[in-house]
């Protein structure tokens, strides 16, 4: 079933798949979020509730943003998609230990080593980058090493069950990504991402690669679909009534960074707002955003436990 929302001048959709009908607790659909103080940049969520949720950036008139949710699970992630440019801006998405949660599942055991790649329902088709052929015949910059899909929201996040793995296998999921860089420095934030979920009630993952700059754009696929030159990272850390802030930003380089310090790619929140355009975490506070966000680099790695 679907349920649709219209904001104007900003579309909303919320999509929902099939699910897991066992009586095993299940990851919130609401994540917590602070009440009773001033937020003077906070979405409109008058007409669709997803948009107040911590994890959401303000939204981008004109653009399109969709929430895909697995009954029985809630909502798995959202996005911003642009329809002029054929890409999506940023996924965002919540971890906690409950939606970590394998249930004893692996990426190889729920696909026989098939992904599931689709087109995602949702958007059309004609916009969305090919199942085959197109990055496999697209290459980095000088090189004859071609583009890989590369999740945004990651298979190894959302390991629940089939229903809610498979939405990650959507295109609009997923940017053009060269194997160095997806196997090695993005794979490494990834894993370090869930590593620091394990210690939060909540951590608020929004992520994504640059398409609206044309400095920031690395090239095109054969099918004229944007290659990010950089990709970012940026999470909010919940436990209690404490909250704290980190962002990464990497350059989409084909050489193999999986051993460099991460705290070599981080910067403020502030820094990567100015740096994509895009406000992060506009649903806090006025007071915590603002603390949180404009932490320094030195500050960030001393609460993360970075170097």
């Amino acid at each position: 079933m679907k349920r649709l929302f219209f904001l104007i001048p900003l579309f909303v959709l919320a999509s929902c798949g099939g699910g897991d009908s066992s009586d095993d607790p299940k990851p919130t659909d609401k994540p917590s979020t602070p009440t009773n103080t001033q937020n003077t940049n906070q979405n409109d969520a008058s007409q669709n509730e997803y948009l107040a949720r911590l994890e959401m950036p303000h939204t981008k008139s004109g653009s399109t943003v969709v929430t895909h949710t697995v009954d029985g699970f809630g909502v798995n992630y959202s996005f911003e998609w642009d329809s002029n440019l054929r890409a999506q801006r940023w996924t965002c998405y919540t971890l906690t230990k409950q939606n970590m949660a394998t249930n004893g599942n692996s990426r190889q055991s729920l696909w026989g080593g098939e992904d599931p790649w689709e087109f995602d329902p949702d958007i059309a088709k004609a916009q969305q980058q090919q199942l085959t052929n197109e990055l496999s015949k697209s290459y980095y910059p000088g090189t004859k090493d071609y583009y890989e899909k590369g999740h945004i929201c990651p298979s190894a996040d959302r390991l629940y069950s089939k229903d809610v793995n498979r939405q990650t296998f959507y295109m609009t999921n997923i940017l053009p990504m060269v194997h160095n860089f997806n196997g090695g420095i993005w794979n490494m934030m990834e894993a370090r991402t869930r590593n620091w979920a394990n210690s939060a009630d909540e951590l608020y993952v929004c992520k994504g690669g640059t398409i609206d700059k044309a400095d920031q754009i690395l090239g095109k696929t054969i099918n004229s679909h944007i290659v990010p030159k950089y990709f970012f990272t940026a999470l909010l850390h919940k436990k209690g009534d404490t909250y704290k802030a980190l962002a990464f930003w990497v350059e989409h380089l084909n050489e193999n960074h999986e051993s460099d310090p991460l705290g070599n790619y981080v910067v403020s929140i502030d820094e990567l707002e100015t740096k994509t355009g895009i406000d992060f975490f506009c649903n806090l506070p006025d007071d915590i955003e603002t603390k949180v966000e404009g932490a320094t680099v030195d500050e960030i790695k001393s609460a993360w436990g970075l170097k």
